[in-house]
């Protein structure tokens, strides 16, 4: 019987939220390979790689395995961090991912790069579509937005996901991680309550990614969860799911708060193009809070 050759796939920074989840999810379809910045790791086809001090390693690393589709999943975080450290935030976001795409070219492989609600904005009362008008108030918003200008002009086959809020039932979801082990503790937590977005399960958006690239999708795309809602609303839902005292949920004003960077008040993308074009939904947020507490460790 002859052999089945599997597409390859490479996700860059599989200690990430989406990519240890979307390897799950990949890797009985796909041949998998991986980065990860924690040298702890050891399995195979995963290569240990500190992108900011070694770009040119995974450059490497993409020129030699010749994938078909590579995955992007490397950011900082920290909107704060980004508006305080203006070079570290530029060369990490449109940089290294330049470097990426151009090799990502060079074998004819598909790059999937995630963006961010904060390139718009804000300032109208409705969710945003791939067709408004990008204006990003951060510096964060301002590199990322600038890296999907390049990766799209190195190579239209590419794809961009914009997405916000990512969660999930897993450790390093930030957001319902944190707020969960503070109402285990019995501890208050501050949420803002003038800032909204579309919260976006995990699960849902690696779902999306198979699908995308098995129907060879180029382009830009918000890919977000259907609920548009504030943290505080957020962390009320997760307060009553879990049975713990919605109480601890604090209401807190975000210009009351030391943000450095400016945030937009309205977050909100719509993923409609995206389900229509794949035949598939994003869930709400109550069914993503059930979804998480069904599948906690």
């Amino acid at each position: 019987m002859e052999k089945v050759t599997l597409p390859k796939i490479l996700i860059i920074g599989e200690n990430s939220l989406i990519g240890s989840t979307l390897l799950t999810y990949v890797k009985d379809n796909f041949e998998v390979y991986s980065t990860h910045h924690n040298s702890k790791i050891n399995k195979k086809n995963s290569v240990q790689i500190d992108l900011v001090k070694e770009p040119q390693k995974l450059v490497d690393l993409i020129t030699k395995i010749k994938p078909n589709f590579v995955v992007h999943t490397v950011a900082y975080p920290n909107v704060d961090f980004c508006e305080k450290n203006h070079d570290a935030a530029y060369f990490l976001h449109v940089i290294i991912t330049k470097k990426i795409a151009h090799a990502c070219s060079s074998v004819n492989a598909k790059l999937l790069y995630f963006s961010t609600d904060a390139v718009f904005d804000g300032i109208e009362g409705k969710k945003f579509s791939e067709l408004d008008t990008t204006n990003p108030l951060s510096y964060y918003g301002k590199t990322k937005l600038e890296a999907e200008k390049v990766i799209m002009k190195i190579s239209e086959n590419n794809l961009v996901f914009r997405t916000t809020v990512i969660y999930g039932p897993f450790y390093n979801s930030r957001f319902t991680s944190w707020v969960l082990d503070n109402l285990k503790q019995n501890k208050p937590v501050p949420a803002f309550t003038d800032q909204l977005n579309t919260p976006t399960l995990v699960d849902d958006l690696c779902k999306f990614i198979v699908h995308a690239f098995s129907n060879n999708l180029s382009g830009i795309f918000h890919a977000v969860g259907k609920t548009c809602l504030s943290r505080y609303d957020f962390a009320l839902r997760l307060a009553q799911k879990f049975n713990f005292d919605q109480k601890l949920i604090v209401p807190t004003i975000s210009s009351e708060t030391n943000q450095v960077a400016p945030r937009p008040k309205n977050g909100c993308l719509d993923a409609t193009k995206l389900e229509k074009l794949l035949n598939f939904d994003f869930c709400d947020i109550d069914e993503g809070i059930q979804f998480i507490k069904d599948h906690q460790p």
